[in-house]
């Protein structure tokens, strides 16, 4: 309500009409102190942007190989020694991988344009027998036929020099390197990395940081391997059916669908069946069929038999809490953010459950009380808070058995 008495009105304390208060140009100080910090931390995250993103990969990296090292260096090996031993076999696999997947594109390329002509005729006949058209091609595999040897040739000679031309990018190979080596001091100085980190926390912050770094490694390191497994079992099925059924090319097929259909998130088996399909379809169509039939039969195996038993423990994570991480990591920061995405969200939700207090849920249909009872949600729920106590409670004594290593 205004003031109608006749008395003027009274200022804050600090106030005088003639200049304004003295925290007026403190906070302006602030505020322009606030907006050139977050200029400056944008012009120099545009900047570094590359680079935190090979520290982030190196990171992860580093978490998915150190349970191996560890595993070497409880065996009496230098951890140096370990880690060197892990990177080059590392090294080594991914080199097979991708002259395997290379080798593939090479030859499935030549085999199209090889059978090019024949693939226009029987489609012209299918279309003819079909429709009852009169559809001729002796222009079009005339035209084929002229240019088929040159269009070979090129194709042959672009394919092989793929991975020489992406060697020779000298940004790749920085990257590449820069990784490698990041990842290498992280786990080979691993223990004495975290206790330089450690030392400048109190106690309470330190235990923080060890169960976050423990659950990090487990989370990550037992999803590679879990995915591994499950990409061999997937590869070596594959290449049975693959030759049984006839498919051109059966091992490259093979190893291309273990790998994509389980280091893709969510729709690597729609991609990684494919190309298998293609191959099939381009060389016998009936072929094909046996080939989607395959897929959809190890798939309902590995989802209902195979995968609930390599990673219940790694990675229990709901679909839609998966496709929304993989969405997300791929916006920030493209493909590269879409393969980190689920180990971050497992480690995320290992760390956040640690420590949530649960609580029985009220019996409702709503809940699906029918079909699970509330005690066995609640014992449920404590086994699994009680493991994720476990892992943060061995997180120092790990690092202890690290550092003395």
């Amino acid at each position: 309500m205004p003031d109608t008495s006749g008395d003027p009105p009274t200022l804050p304390a600090g106030w005088n009409e003639t200049r304004p208060p003295r925290w007026v140009p403190r906070a302006v100080l602030y505020a322009v102190m606030g907006a050139a910090g977050f200029l400056i931390a944008q012009y120099l995250y545009l900047k570094l942007a590359d680079l935190l993103t090979i520290l982030l990969v190196s990171l992860f990296l580093s978490f998915a190989v150190e349970p191996a090292v560890d595993y070497l260096a409880e065996r009496g090996w230098r951890r140096g020694s370990a880690t060197g031993l892990v990177f080059v076999a590392l090294l080594v696999v991914t080199t097979l991988l991708v002259w395997v997947v290379v080798d593939l594109v090479v030859q499935q390329v030549r085999t199209l344009i090889d059978d090019a002509p024949e693939l226009v005729v029987n489609a012209t006949e299918w279309v003819n027998k079909r429709f009852d058209a009169n559809i001729t091609t002796d222009s079009i595999v005339d035209e084929l036929r002229k240019y088929q040897g040159d269009i070979a040739s090129t194709a042959g000679d672009l394919g092989g020099r793929v991975i020489s031309v992406t060697g020779s990018v000298l940004g790749v190979v920085f990257n590449i390197f820069t990784i490698g080596l990041f990842s290498f001091y992280l786990v080979a100085d691993g223990p004495r990395f975290r206790r330089s980190i450690c030392s400048v926390l109190p106690p309470e912050r330190q235990r923080i940081i060890l169960t976050l770094w423990e659950l990090a490694i487990h989370k990550t390191g037992s999803y590679l391997y879990s995915r591994l497994l499950l990409a061999t079992v997937s590869a070596v099925a594959s290449w049975l059916a693959f030759s049984i059924i006839g498919v051109p090319s059966p091992l490259a097929l093979a190893v291309w669908m273990g790998i994509v259909s389980q280091f893709v998130p969510v729709i690597g088996t729609y991609i990684g069946g494919a190309l298998p399909l293609l191959v099939a379809l381009l060389n016998n169509p009936p072929h094909a069929l046996w080939v989607i039939g395959f897929i959809v039969v190890y798939q309902q195996l590995e989802n209902y038999l195979l995968a609930p038993r390599i990673s219940a423990a790694t990675m229990a994570i709901h679909p839609a809490v998966a496709f929304g991480s993989a969405i997300a990591g791929a916006s920030i920061i493209g493909p590269v953010g879409a393969l980190l995405a689920l180990p971050a969200a497992a480690i995320i939700q290992a760390f956040v459950s640690s420590y949530l207090e649960r609580h029985e849920v009220v019996e409702s249909d709503l809940t699906g009380a029918a079909a699970e009872p509330a005690a066995t949600q609640a014992t449920s729920t404590r086994t699994s808070s009680a493991q994720e106590q476990t892992a943060s409670r061995s997180s120092s004594s790990h690092d202890d058995r690290s550092s003395t290593q």
